[in-house]
């Protein structure tokens, strides 16, 4: 992988086990998600169609050390290299896990994702007038970003059929960044996907489906909408689930570890009116915000999204499914990215319990497998 703007890192497209030899054993993929507070690892294998669940992990800064795997600079959240590589490395260690090859997720707030029409156009034509077009629709230079693009409307070559482009937009730093983190680790770096784009795969599993997929995160929440499949939409907001837990602290006086189990064992559903209030002060103008984009769709593409499904470590908080299914009058699910997957019977409950916060890992791994 090279910082060269013109580089298109599909991961469908990169082929390093082109080896003979390998065809004759299960590939082997390992996904990590990097938050702010926790770093998640999932090792997958595929052997023909079957994929299977070889070993996953999180582990906590908390747990290791006083700073956070990010620390806020210049209003931006910037990736600690020593820090993470340490605690992945740990990971790894404690899992006995062996794989080599890697993809990273990139978060929302490192990425800038946009879509824009091009002409028709034959296939070998596509990438240069992606990048011609790229600079008008995003905010840094093209040469100091990488860019990674899917088609997600029209048919090269057909004179006929203009073609509509779904463009992430990476900074080099950021890249290189992870390339380094992975060299620390001791992990060679397949590639790097926007966290959407992960979601998008681990989350939706049917082919017809239009899709609305809310990832509420530590730091930040972004809306996705996923046609057929293909991610049509992406935004970011600064709703953030700390800041709930931050304003049950404040409201009732309590310590931040008191306040966070207030928060997940009771949530919305709190017989504690001081609680239950302050919980939806905050998550109403996130149902406005995905009611908004819900309604802009429609009236760009004239479609209904089918179903939203929630994920991150929030969308677990007591009572927000059936709130946002009785707000926005859609089937609202908190969807299970492990249910494809092979494992142990025994592991099923606790997996379920985990998997939202599993949800970006799984998908930029199960990404690595389709190749």
């Amino acid at each position: 992988m090279s910082p060269n703007p013109l580089a298109n890192f599909d991961i469908k497209k990169l082929n390093i086990f082109a080896n003979p030899a390998k065809m004759f054993f299960p590939k082997k993929m390992i996904g990590i998600d990097i938050g702010t507070s926790s770093i998640k690892v999932v090792e997958l294998s595929r052997w023909g169609q079957g994929k299977t669940l070889e070993n996953y992990g999180e582990i906590k800064s908390v747990s290791l050390y006083k700073e956070p795997f990010r620390s806020v600079e210049k209003g931006s959240y910037m990736l600690s290299n020593y820090f993470a590589s340490r605690a992945i490395r740990a990971i790894l260690d404690e899992a006995k896990i062996k794989t080599k090859a890697v993809i990273f997720s990139i978060p929302d707030f490192s990425t800038f994702c946009t879509s824009f029409e091009l002409p028709p156009m034959s296939a070998s034509e596509i990438n240069e007038a992606v990048y011609y077009n790229a600079a008008q629709y995003i905010p840094l230079p093209i040469t100091e970003t990488t860019l990674d693009w899917k088609i997600i409307e029209g048919t090269p070559g057909d004179k006929q059929s203009s073609l509509k482009i779904f463009l992430v937009a990476i900074p080099n730093q950021v890249v290189q960044d992870y390339q380094k983190v992975a060299q620390l680790a001791g992990l060679d770096l397949y590639a790097v996907e926007a966290e959407a784009l992960g979601l998008a795969r681990s989350l939706v599993k049917e082919d017809n489906k239009c899709a609305c997929l809310i990832d509420i995160g530590v730091q930040s929440t972004t809306i996705n909408i996923v046609d057929r499949k293909k991610l049509r939409k992406s935004y970011s907001f600064d709703f953030a689930g700390s800041q709930l837990t931050y304003s049950i602290s404040s409201a009732l006086g309590l310590g931040h570890t008191e306040a966070e189990e207030l928060k997940n064992n009771e949530g919305l559903t709190s017989s504690k009116e001081e609680i239950s209030k302050t919980l939806y002060l905050l998550i109403d103008p996130l149902v406005l915000e995905v009611k908004k984009v819900l309604s802009d769709f429609y009236q760009q593409e004239g479609k209904e999204v089918d179903v939203v499904y929630l994920t991150g470590g929030t969308s677990s908080l007591p009572g927000l499914r059936e709130y946002f299914q009785e707000v926005l009058k859609k089937k609202v699910e908190i969807s299970n990215c492990f249910s494809e997957l092979l494992y142990p019977p025994i592991l099923g409950q606790a997996l379920e319990k985990m998997a939202p916060s599993f949800s970006v890992a799984i998908g930029v791994a199960l990404g690595g497998l389709e190749t």
